[in-house]
C-alpha cells in the first residue's frame, strides 16, 4: 500500500513539474539581445505600466515630442493587447546619463526610459524629448525600443529615427532592417509639441519568429 501510495506521489509530481515547465516556457526570438534585459527593470522599480507615460527629463529639455503608435499583430490590423515597451535614449548631450541612484541597466541605458503596456486598442504614447547624435560619433539621433509580448522573449526592433536629422543619411536609411516596421518618423507640431506616429506589426522581419 505504501509502495503504491508512493508511486502514485511521484506521478503526480513529475506531471505537476513538467506541467509547470511548459507554462514557464518563453518563444525565443530575435537573436541575440543582452540589453533586452533592461526590458523588465520595471519589476524591481514597482512601475506598472500604462498605455500612455511620460519620461524623466520632459520638462526641462527641448525640443519636447509626443510620439504615438499602435501595435498590431503579425496580420499588420488585429490590435495587439498587453504588449510591453520599453524605451530609452541619451540626453541633450549625446549621453546615456544615468541618476544619482540609478537601478538596474539604468546605470547603461541612462535615466531617460520608460515603459509602456498597450490596452485592448493596442495604442501606447510617450512624451519625451529630442537626443542628440552620440559626441564625435557618426549615428543618427535614435531612441531604442524593445518589445516584450506574453509568452515571448524580449526583443529589440528598429530604433525610432528622425527624418529631419542630417546623420541619416541615404546610406544609413538602406541599411535599415525594418523590424517591426519603419523607426523613420516625421515630427509635425500639433497643439504645440512636436509629434510623431510609428505603428509596430509584431514580428515583422523579426528572426524566429514564426
Amino acid at each position: 500500500m505504501k509502495k503504491s501510495l508512493g508511486i502514485l506521489l511521484l506521478t503526480l509530481f513529475a506531471f505537476s513539474c513538467k506541467g509547470q515547465s511548459n507554462s514557464d516556457v518563453e518563444r525565443n526570438v530575435g537573436g541575440p539581445c543582452q540589453d533586452c534585459k533592461a526590458v523588465l527593470d520595471f519589476k524591481e522599480l514597482n512601475i506598472k505600466p500604462k498605455s500612455t507615460d511620460t519620461l524623466p527629463g520632459f520638462e526641462n529639455n527641448e525640443p519636447k515630442i509626443k510620439i504615438t503608435g499602435t501595435a498590431f499583430k503579425r496580420d499588420g490590423k488585429t490590435p495587439a493587447e498587453n504588449i510591453l515597451l520599453y524605451v530609452y535614449h541619451v540626453d541633450r548631450n549625446g549621453i546615456y546619463q544615468p541618476s544619482e541612484t540609478p537601478v538596474g541597466w539604468e546605470k547603461r541605458h541612462g535615466q531617460f526610459r520608460g515603459w509602456l503596456k498597450t490596452g485592448t486598442d493596442g495604442k501606447f504614447t510617450f512624451y519625451t524629448f529630442r537626443p542628440l547624435p552620440y559626441p564625435e560619433v557618426q549615428e543618427p539621433e535614435h531612441i531604442h525600443i524593445y518589445v516584450k509580448e506574453p509568452n515571448t522573449i524580449p526583443y529589440y526592433i528598429d530604433s525610432y529615427l528622425f527624418e529631419s536629422d542630417p546623420t541619416l543619411t541615404e546610406d544609413k536609411k538602406q541599411s535599415l532592417k525594418n523590424r517591426g516596421g519603419s523607426g523613420i518618423i516625421k515630427l509635425k507640431q500639433e497643439n504645440g509639441i512636436w509629434t510623431a506616429n510609428r505603428d509596430l506589426i509584431l514580428g515583422l522581419n523579426i528572426p524566429d519568429y514564426e
